[in-house]
């Protein structure tokens, strides 16, 4: 196994580049695939690593419930730095898993008070709270994904910008951001070093629905002065883990994004440019991640089964 179990847990910062290069050359829709994408067999991939460190740590914890074989020397030899890496694996894969699960449990109790919060209203695709605060989110699940806006909101805005409004709402829902949010999400949590593509991706999928938006409206610059009266008179979503117009930003990028000339879709960068540069290396660290983690899992496993007493 050597130290191919540890390459997984800092191939993520070959990922960085593209996170930065994506949201400014590649079309939302396709960077957000990507980066999400590498985002999770990256955080996988990191996780799968400690789980086998920490089986390593916990057999030479006293009192362990392993087989005795698994706390043999050549168990411990598979891991470079076994008594160190081994015994720090436990305290940061449970934390991982702490924190992961505080997030799909935020996440879902946000979601369902968020439900709960419009049960008296009639069961329309958008609901409209009588609520001095201007805001705006997509709400997905329960019976059918809706769409929430106050009426403060909806004052500030032209008749042009609340279509803007709502078909970027729409948007949200259609392609279902909030999975690719919450999946970039997760693998940040797993992987500290993966934060730069969750934050890219928080970007992305409001430029998607930004583009999204347009074409259905027909006016870039609807969009833009909806998404700049929305910044101006509000703070973006109640919580963070809603989609909304104005969050997140930076509000400004997506604005001049939106007043520039529209981005041509494309699957895949060419590799004579700097984004495709960058997306082929983040591709190569994330297969050498997965390779690495494969043989470091297959590895362990026959090491096991051979200390493992018949």
């Amino acid at each position: 196994m050597g130290l191919f179990v540890f390459l997984p847990l800092v191939l993520p910062l070959t990922a960085w580049p593209i996170a930065r290069l994506a949201e400014l050359r590649l079309y939302p829709r396709t960077a957000t695939r990507l980066l999400t994408g590498l985002a999770v067999v990256m955080a996988v991939c990191s996780t799968v690593c400690l789980g086998l460190l920490m089986v390593v740590g916990t057999a030479q914890l006293p009192g362990n419930p392993l087989p005795d074989g698994w706390s043999d020397p050549e168990v411990r030899e598979a891991v470079p730095y076994d008594e160190i890496a081994g015994k720090l694996a436990i305290p940061a894969l449970l934390a991982v898993l702490l924190v992961c699960g505080r997030t799909l449990h935020r996440h879902r109790r946000v979601r369902r008070s968020a439900h709960l919060a419009l049960a008296d209203l009639p069961g329309t695709e958008v609901a409209v709270l009588p609520d001095e605060v201007p805001y705006a989110y997509a709400l997905p699940g329960g019976r059918r994904d809706r769409v929430v806006v106050t009426t403060a909101l909806l004052s500030c805005l032209e008749p042009a910008e609340r279509r803007a409004l709502f078909a970027h709402e729409r948007a949200h829902l259609a392609a279902r951001h909030h999975r690719f949010l919450l999946a970039a999400q997760l693998a940040a949590r797993a992987n500290p070093f993966l934060r730069p593509l969750c934050t890219a991706v928080s970007y992305t999928t409001e430029r998607w629905a930004d583009e999204e938006a347009a074409q259905v409206v027909g006016s870039r610059r609807a969009v833009a002065c909806a998404i700049g009266k929305a910044a101006l008179v509000s703070r973006g979503t109640p919580v963070p883990t809603l989609a909304g117009l104005a969050a997140p930003g930076p509000v400004p990028r997506r604005v001049a994004a939106l007043l520039g000339p529209a981005p041509v879709p494309r699957t895949w960068p060419s590799v004579f440019t700097s984004v495709g540069l960058a997306a082929w290396g983040a591709a190569a660290g994330t297969a050498v991640s997965a390779l690495s983690s494969a043989n470091s899992a297959v590895t362990m496993v026959l090491i096991l089964h051979a200390a493992t007493p018949l």
